[in-house]
């Protein structure tokens, strides 16, 4: 497993944080996502060999939100 962390943009409510959440958590080979507001970021931990970087940040995009 590795961690990513991620910081955000765009996410305004903890509604933001748990669609971002369940975004992260339906994603292959994503063992466990944390989502906060405050600050804006990401903490996923994830199977290296079925996801990575670039698609973890592409399902966050395609939901409306921003990735630094």
């Amino acid at each position: 497993m590795e961690t990513l962390i991620l910081e955000l943009d765009g996410m305004s409510c903890g509604g933001c944080v748990a669609s971002v959440q369940k975004i992260l958590s339906s994603q292959a080979g994503v063992q466990s996502a944390t989502v906060s507001l405050s600050p804006q970021q990401a903490e996923i931990q994830f199977d290296p060999a079925q996801t990575g970087r670039p698609q973890l940040v592409k399902a966050i995009e395609e939901a409306g939100y921003d990735v630094r």
